[in-house]
């Protein structure tokens, strides 16, 4: 029976001294060097094995067989080696961008992720009311009128509203609320302040300014105003929101805020959970953001506490 590979650090099928995160469907662009490279002495004339073959060095001593024996060896590595990567480059013409799992992708034989602090352990995520971000080591709770984004894919995990409406700007369709969790990436920021701080425009910008189409759904932001900042603990862990009210030219705008906080699994790398919720009728509740933010916990301990009030208090 065929079982889908689980989320986990694996070699890049497009470059292999590379490791990739596989999110349990697709690619993601998150790479990073394999922790324990493979060191093979260097044959003359020859690249390094790309199978895991032990190639015996070809000597000046020893028997004319024993020299060719060593040729033999080295000359089947060689030609393993573009024959895979025949197989490679003529399979993979159909992901350019590395979106689409490509065919070193397993599906009926996974292979084991690799042993280091740094991979992230894949969870269960059968149930409805949870998302499991193992990338960032987060779970986020889906609130009562959400849903899981099964469609996201990439540096974000996300949770929806599943109603879409025609958007009152430009011609599109639009969400009454979304939130996404990524790595912070493009930067070694690790205060949670300057980060929810730096982030909180462009979050924005993007659920009510410009969309990646260069469409305004909503056309564009008029005015803003900051509703509330502070610290709150998140997973057990100090982290920092900002929130803001946004008027838009058309339609009623909603709320954004921007969330920081460190992972407390793997290397510990910055997380932003960016939410926007629609201010008009059959919106959610602005409350969602805080029951969500309360709810956020670490994979490695479903036990561990956070959000707003809890450890460190929120502040006007």
């Amino acid at each position: 029976m065929s079982m889908t590979t689980p989320p986990g650090w694996y070699p890049d099928p497009h470059q292999p001294s590379v490791e990739r995160w596989w999110d349990g469907s697709a690619w993601t662009e998150h790479r990073r060097p394999p922790e324990h490279a493979r060191a093979a002495p260097a044959q003359q004339g020859f690249g390094p094995p790309q199978d895991g073959t032990t190639v015996m060095p070809v000597t000046s001593r020893g028997s004319g067989r024993a020299k060719v024996v060593a040729l033999a060896v080295a000359g089947t590595v060689l030609v393993a080696a573009i024959v895979t990567g025949a197989v490679v480059l003529t399979k993979d013409d159909g992901d350019p961008q590395g979106g689409t799992p490509a065919p070193s992708a397993p599906v009926d034989s996974s292979p084991s992720p690799t042993g280091s602090k740094e991979s992230a352990s894949p969870t269960a995520d059968a149930d409805p009311d949870t998302l499991v971000d193992d990338l960032n080591g987060i779970t986020l709770p889906v609130p009562e009128g959400w849903e899981k984004d099964d469609d996201s894919f990439g540096d974000a995990a996300a949770i929806q509203t599943p109603d879409i409406v025609d958007c009152p700007g430009d011609s599109g369709l639009c969400r009454e609320g979304t939130v996404t969790s990524s790595t912070v990436t493009g930067t070694d920021e690790t205060d949670p302040k300057a980060l929810a701080l730096g982030d909180i425009e462009d979050a924005a910008d993007a659920a009510y300014d410009t969309d990646k189409l260069d469409n305004k759904p909503y056309g564009g932001i008029t005015r803003h105003e900051k509703v509330k900042e502070g610290q709150v603990a998140v997973a057990g862990r100090s982290g920092y929101f900002v929130r803001w009210r946004v008027h838009t030219a058309k339609g009623d705008g909603g709320y954004v805020q921007s969330l920081a906080f460190a992972s407390s699994v793997g290397s510990e790398s910055m997380v932003i959970v960016r939410f926007n919720v629609g201010a008009g009728e059959g919106a959610p509740p602005v409350s969602d953001m805080d029951e969500i933010t309360d709810g956020i916990r670490s994979v490695d301990d479903s036990a561990t506490g956070g959000g707003v009030g809890e450890d460190v208090g929120a502040t006007p």
